[in-house]
């Protein structure tokens, strides 16, 4: 395992890569509505990153055809954007990666389509507050398996599912690095963190069971149940000052602060 370990410098120009993934959710919020496709969404994701100067990370990672991932009710991850037409009631993961000045942000938010069922509003907040639960824990002289604790402890108190075959990962020049960051395990165990890692935690999670299928496209991932699935991540820079999150939502959304 080779953790690349990031300087203050390289860490303020990930956050600027967050500022325009941040303002790019914001934008997606403001379109999700019924009868809107995730395609206009993907569209409109692309259109503005560009006019940014930055470049959508996934668009063509690994033969992805997509700028965002737009993942809809019992859909985890990894959606590819297209006809699918929003619905009332639905609920849509939404995963964002930006590219800017070679550095890459990666966030998603699971957004309410209208007025959705007391299920799909607990799943939502579950997920979320369990995002907000590791964040604290992304501090020097910690290990990987607090983050992973945190996160698996909240949500199957809550009665839910943490998915297991699907982690997290360290970011920076490159989408993936290490480490693997998984949403379930025993605290105090794993990797030590140090200051300069930088991380995307992000906790995907069922309101069945935890396991999961591919799609005939290779792409799309669901419950393997069919329940509702979720899905909020954060990047999130370890430092000696402690946590800071490089794609705050709150601050443009209005939604609560997680660090």
């Amino acid at each position: 395992m080779a953790i690349i370990k990031k300087t203050p410098e390289q860490i303020d120009q990930m956050a600027a890569a967050g500022d325009v993934l941040v303002r790019t959710m914001h934008l997606i919020q403001t379109k999700i509505r019924p009868g809107v496709t995730t395609l206009e969404l993907d569209e409109a994701a692309e259109k503005f990153i560009r006019s940014q100067g930055c470049e959508p990370a996934f668009k063509g990672y690994r033969g992805f055809p997509g700028s965002i991932c737009a993942s809809p009710n019992s859909m985890v991850v990894h959606g590819i954007p297209g006809k699918y037409k929003l619905d009332r009631g639905d609920i849509l993961s939404v995963d964002i990666g930006v590219v800017k000045d070679g550095w890459v942000a990666d966030a998603a938010r699971t957004f309410p389509v209208g007025p959705i069922s007391p299920i799909a509003q607990k799943l939502l907040a579950v997920t979320e507050e369990s995002l907000f639960r590791a964040v604290p824990q992304c501090v020097p002289g910690n290990h990987l398996g607090d983050i992973s604790h945190a996160i698996q402890e909240y949500v199957e108190d809550n009665g839910f599912s943490i998915i297991r075959t699907l982690v997290g990962h360290g970011v920076g020049r490159d989408m993936h690095e290490d480490p693997q960051v998984a949403n379930f395990g025993k605290a105090g165990s794993g990797v030590l963190l140090e200051a300069g890692m930088v991380l995307a935690v992000e906790p995907m999670v069922n309101v069945g069971k935890h396991k999961v299928r591919m799609d005939d496209d290779g792409w799309s991932i669901y419950s393997s149940d069919g329940s509702l699935s979720a899905h909020f991540e954060f990047t999130i820079a370890v430092t000696a000052q402690g946590p800071r999150v490089l794609t705050p939502w709150h601050e443009a959304s209005g939604g609560r602060a997680a660090a």
